[in-house]
């Protein structure tokens, strides 16, 4: 149980940075528009959306369900569970002129973009992080030698 509530605060965490993000961004994109007023049908399609992100990107990469899964499958698990939400999302709330084809391409293109740039980002913040640790783990481990 005590498993449970701290994947739960971790999810809920997860859930508030992304939604926070969510809306200043939504905010910025308002003010560049010369938009006046905020759309509540907007707000809770974002919470909607940060609720399921989340609650996929948890189960694609955490060990709540999937194990031992390489991290390529995951990405592509992410994005067949993360795309038709999001899609299904914008449709119903009207997010962009869904009637149009070149609007899908466009929103399909900026997922797929925005993916791949947050890959990127995040391989080389693990690398980074990773050559760290191994810095650190050779000096306790030439300290240990010397004595």
């Amino acid at each position: 149980m005590k498993i449970f509530l701290q994947r739960v605060i971790k999810w809920k965490t997860g859930v508030c940075i992304m939604y926070t993000a969510s809306i200043v961004i939504y905010l910025v994109f308002s003010l560049l528009f010369d938009r006046q007023e905020v759309s509540t049908t907007m707000l809770w399609t974002l919470l909607l959306a940060c609720i399921l992100g989340n609650l996929i990107q948890a189960v694609c990469f955490s060990d709540w369900i999937f194990s031992k899964m390489r991290y390529t499958w995951r990405s592509l698990l992410f994005c067949v569970l993360f795309l038709p939400t999001l899609a299904v999302l914008g449709w119903k709330a009207q997010w962009f002129p869904t009637e149009n084809w070149e609007s899908w391409v466009l929103f399909v293109g900026m997922f797929f973009a925005i993916f791949i740039v947050m890959s990127i980002g995040f391989d080389i913040y693990f690398r980074l992080t990773g050559r760290k640790y191994d810095g650190l783990l050779g000096q306790y481990r030439k300290q240990k030698e010397e004595e």
